[in-house]
């Protein structure tokens, strides 16, 4: 049966703060979106400041809700750096600072945990859903990553793909407080955000054009149609994507600066 998570409405009442790339380049991260993939950054690089590794929150940050987690979240993902395994498709590299709402100070050993489909729009653990048939181990593109001291999750895996009724995505939720466990997973810990990332759409449309994407027999949902995005910009998850070479098949490093509440 096809699942897919149309519904739009925000999840519980914990706060999320997304920071824009001036943010990210301030505690460390590299990399910034052009003006035209995010024309809010030219208005908030002027207004972010830092002093001794500190961030200007007031300047920067943009408080949003919650977006909901959807059909194909299973418990006990992997921790590891690279979600990838056999899956064909356009390289991703994605870098995410996770910092306190209060402060905007970066979150040390918080496990950014993301999960999201193949280029194909299947899940692994629901392989089918999307009219796709495939081998299904049930962990292709699922894996979470302990942050530094510096608040950085660095995680390896493909561009995602896309399924009916949705623009391309990537699910996320942060924990903290978790324990490692011998089977390379993590039990226990607070979740303290769960959310959604997205991409430009004119990114997507160049990397839908190269196999295995353009093999997906699915329509693609536009970002701008999206029921869940709703054109939130920055705050509701868009990455900032930067080219790793001149072609769409070379790929892409995306970063974001989630803040998080760590009491709730």
């Amino acid at each position: 049966m096809l699942m897919t998570d149309l519904s739009s409405a925000p999840i519980g009442r914990r706060r999320v703060l997304v920071a824009g790339s001036a943010a990210a380049a301030a505690i460390g991260i590299a990399g910034a979106t052009t003006a035209a993939a995010r024309p809010e950054a030219a208005s908030t690089a002027d207004t972010a400041t830092t002093a001794a590794g500190t961030v200007d929150a007031a300047a920067i940050c943009t408080l949003t809700k919650e977006l909901t987690e959807g059909p194909y979240y299973l418990d006990h993902a992997l921790v590891r750096s690279n979600v990838t395994e056999d899956k064909a498709g356009v390289p991703l590299q994605l870098a995410l600072t996770v910092v306190d709402t209060a402060t905007c100070a970066p979150l040390n050993k918080a496990l950014a945990e993301i999960w999201y489909c193949d280029a194909l729009g299947e899940y692994s653990g629901f392989v089918g859903n999307n009219g796709h048939q495939e081998p299904d181990n049930g962990r292709f593109l699922r894996g979470g990553v302990l942050t530094g001291t510096d608040g950085v999750a660095n995680l390896t895996g493909i561009y995602p793909g896309w399924y009916r009724g949705r623009c391309v995505h990537i699910h996320l939720k942060v924990h903290t407080g978790v324990t490692l466990t011998s089977d390379g997973s993590f039990t226990g810990g607070n979740e303290i955000h769960t959310g959604q990332l997205f991409f430009d759409e004119k990114i997507t449309e160049a990397v839908a054009k190269v196999s295995p994407y353009s093999t997906n027999t699915v329509p693609r949902t536009p970002l701008s149609s999206d029921g869940i995005y709703g054109n939130g910009g920055t705050a509701a998850g868009l990455l900032a994507v930067t080219a790793l070479g001149s072609t769409p098949s070379a790929g892409y490093r995306a970063t974001l600066t989630v803040g998080v509440d760590p009491d709730a």
